[in-house]
C-alpha cells in the first residue's frame, strides 16, 4: 500500500506544471519596446503589465535578467540608480514587463530622485492594465520606510502586489525563515498585498522558476 498522499501528489504535479508554464513563458522573445520619463510619455495600454519596483540597490535589474534568461535585458550596475525611467518589455507577446526606476538612494541630484519617485507613484496610481507589482526587498535589510510608502500607494490604489525578497544567498540559512516571517507579519493588514512572499537569489537562481510560475499563473487567471 502506498504511503503517498494522492492530494499531495496532485499538488506537486500542478506545481511542476506551473513551473514548466513559467519556463516556456520566459523562454520566448523579450524585447524592449518603450521608455517613459514621465506619465505624459507612457505607452498605450494594451497587454497586461507586470511591474518590478524596489529600492535602487535591491538587485531589480539582475532579477529581471534572471527571469528572462538574458544577461543584458535590463541594465545592471554597481552604481545604484542607473535605471532612470520606466522601461517596457514585451515578453513573448503575452504581457509587458515594466522595469521601474529604483526609488530612494541614487548617486544623482536629489531633485532627480524626487522626480523618479513621483513618476513611480503616478504610474502605480493610474495604470488600469497593471496586473501586479512585484515589490523587491533586500532580504539582508527587510522593509524600509520608503518601501512602506510605495505599498501605501498600492493599497490606496487597490493594485495587487507581492513582496519578493532578493539576495537571499547573502543571508544565513538559519536566519532566512525569520526574515520571511517578519515580512509576512508586516504585510498582514495590507489589503492589496499578496499573502505569499517570494524568496529569490539572482546569483544562485533560487526561487526564479517559482517566480516565473507565479507570473504564468497570474496571466492564466487574467485570461492573458
Amino acid at each position: 500500500m502506498s504511503d503517498v498522499d494522492p492530494a499531495s501528489a496532485g499538488d506537486a504535479a500542478a506545481d511542476a506544471e506551473l513551473v514548466e508554464q513559467g519556463r516556456k513563458l520566459f523562454s520566448g522573445p523579450a524585447d524592449f519596446i518603450w521608455a517613459a520619463e514621465s506619465t505624459r510619455s507612457l505607452p498605450p495600454m494594451k497587454m497586461l503589465e507586470i511591474a518590478f519596483a524596489g529600492r535602487s540597490n535591491v538587485g531589480k535589474s539582475s532579477l529581471v535578467n534572471a527571469l528572462t534568461g538574458r544577461k543584458t535585458l535590463a541594465r545592471t550596475s554597481h552604481t545604484p540608480g542607473r535605471t532612470q525611467q520606466l522601461n517596457f518589455f514585451d515578453v513573448n507577446g503575452r504581457f509587458t514587463l515594466v522595469d521601474m526606476p529604483g526609488y530612494g538612494f541614487a548617486a544623482v541630484a536629489k531633485n532627480k530622485v524626487e522626480a523618479w519617485t513621483d513618476l513611480i507613484h503616478d504610474y502605480l496610481r493610474g495604470r488600469s492594465n497593471l496586473a501586479r507589482v512585484f515589490v523587491l526587498v533586500d532580504a539582508r535589510h527587510g522593509l524600509k520606510d520608503i518601501d512602506n510608502a510605495v505599498m501605501d500607494t498600492l493599497d490606496k490604489s487597490a493594485v495587487s502586489y507581492q513582496v519578493v525578497l532578493t539576495k537571499t544567498d547573502e543571508v544565513k540559512k538559519a536566519d532566512l525563515p525569520g526574515r520571511v516571517e517578519a515580512t509576512r507579519a508586516a504585510l498582514a493588514r495590507r489589503p492589496a498585498a499578496y499573502p505569499e512572499i517570494a524568496v529569490t537569489s539572482s546569483r544562485s537562481g533560487a526561487g526564479v522558476p517559482e517566480l516565473r510560475a507565479a507570473i504564468a499563473q497570474l496571466l492564466a487567471e487574467r485570461g492573458a
